[in-house]
């Protein structure tokens, strides 16, 4: 070979050995830093995730949560049905440790079912589809009419004044705004009106207020939730109508002014009751005094059946246990599972684990409650270190499409650890679908799919499992 040759190919093999070099301090140092992602840690993910998306337990137990025991309003019977039929799914699983958290919770009923039309002398009677809005008083058995008065804002309602108010029905017809991205944007856009409608109302003498339901979706499904009152001003009753037929009563209202508007709703608010958290285990082997939270929230609204809100999030971190115990995985720390109870009205379940709690150590909280839908990653509520170290398993979840992790919510339940310093974690999943079903007579087993659910009970899996053997 000549000498110039040999002097090319040995300039060649230099180059590469730097490159070679450079890329291997690189993603070696990189994986020193961050010690995850080891073939034994792929394995055990992908395991996971095989095992929940060939399993149908958990659709089985969700079916038979809305199916037969359906919408778990707090404070009733099927609440209590669910917090009975959830102990007994974790009993029979032979867990660790299985018990109830007492607590007192209140007891709203709906009573009747609503009635509600517009009318005048020209057209007569028009039926509308309307729910009362949660802890609303009722109407009384005869109900009331009067003259509707439409406004998109509380400004308008402050311009309008006492003086064209009085004695009316407010409607409250603010669309929800779909310019966002994710669904609750829009949600967010328009809740006000059902939270606080029924105060700014009242404020001005009005006698009663219909809501346009805080969804995106157009649709014939009036959405429920909860509402609030100023003690200090009279409490009138409040009703959520459809997308659809908010439309169609605006149309109504734009070519008869002097269209009224009558509606009926018996619910009542009863002296508050018993009710529980129900919490299972599965103790550390190492660290069993630290616990890694994972959870949901078992009431949900009558309308439906609970299925999305939050029914899936039950049911997933109840799968978590379930992956555990199948697959022989040996947590550290232990893996405590959650049903909170009164996440939609008062959230006294939620304030009551904390109250319980308070003295034990968490390592951290997740919460699954935004449906049962594809996972896209998880939000944490935590320290800029505490957040970092979450992002840097995000390499870990790439294989299975799951690319969000970001600082941001946890959950309504577990939002009253935040002041333990405990990281709490959301998992995010696609929403666009969410607030179709979000407190209606849509939520409903059929609207969820099986294999989109077990992705999401496999993601928090696959997350408690990384940060129960790396910590956060």
């Amino acid at each position: 070979m000549k000498k110039r040759h040999k002097f090319e190919i040995m300039n060649k093999l230099k180059y590469a050995a730097i490159l070679f070099l450079f890329l291997g301090l690189i993603y070696g140092f990189e994986d020193r830093n961050n010690p995850v992602s080891t073939p034994e840690d792929s394995l055990v993910i992908r395991n996971i995730y095989s095992e929940a998306l060939v399993g149908t337990e958990s659709y089985e137990n969700l079916m038979y949560l809305c199916k037969v025991i359906g919408g778990r309003l707090t404070g009733s019977k099927n609440a209590e049905n669910g917090v009975n039929y959830v102990f007994d799914l974790l009993k029979k699983m032979n867990i660790d440790n299985v018990y109830k958290q007492d607590l007192m919770v209140r007891n709203w009923v709906r009573g009747e079912k609503e009635i509600a039309y517009a009318f005048t002398d020209e057209i007569g009677r028009i039926g509308f589809n309307v729910c009362a809005l949660g802890t609303s008083v009722g109407t009384g058995e005869n109900g009331i009419s009067g003259s509707l008065i439409e406004v998109k804002s509380f400004d308008e309602l402050k311009i309008l004044g006492r003086e064209n108010i009085e004695g009316k029905i407010v409607f409250f017809n603010r669309a929800a705004d779909e310019r966002g991205i994710s669904t609750g944007y829009g949600y967010g856009s328009s809740v006000d009106q059902r939270v606080i409608g029924a105060i700014e109302g009242a404020r001005y003498g009005a006698i009663g207020v219909v809501v346009r339901s805080a969804t995106v979706s157009h649709d014939n499904f009036p959405h429920t939730g909860v509402m609030h009152y100023n003690d200090s001003l009279t409490k009138i009753p409040a009703v959520g109508i459809s997308t659809k037929e908010a439309d169609e009563l605006d149309k109504q209202l734009s070519l008869f002014k002097n269209l009224k508007f009558y509606f009926r709703t018996t619910c009542r608010q009863n002296p508050d009751v018993p009710s529980n958290n129900v919490i299972g285990e599965i103790k550390g082997s190492e660290h069993p005094e630290e616990i890694i939270l994972v959870g949901g929230h078992l009431d949900s609204w009558d309308l439906g059946e609970g299925a999305h809100d939050d029914g899936t999030g039950v049911i997933q971190g109840i799968e978590v246990l379930r992956l555990y115990q199948k697959l022989g995985i040996k947590p550290k720390h232990t893996i405590r599972f959650a049903a909170f109870m009164d996440e939609e009205i008062d959230q006294a379940g939620g304030r009551k684990y904390a109250e319980l709690t308070k003295n034990e150590k968490h390592i951290a909280a997740i919460e699954s409650d935004g449906g049962g839908f594809v996972p896209f990653g998880f939000s944490m509520d935590g320290t800029p270190e505490q957040v970092e170290k979450l992002k840097s398993f995000q390499k870990d979840f790439e294989p299975y499409f799951l690319f969000y992790f970001r600082k941001g919510g946890g959950g309504v339940d577990i939002s009253f650890l935040k002041k333990a310093g405990i990281p709490l974690i959301g998992l995010v999943v696609d929403s666009q679908r969410y607030f179709d079903y979000h407190h209606s007579g849509n939520d409903v087993f059929e609207n969820v799919n099986r294999r989109e659910m077990q992705l999401g009970s496999a993601a928090m899996a696959s997350l408690i499992f990384l940060i129960d053997k790396y910590g956060l």
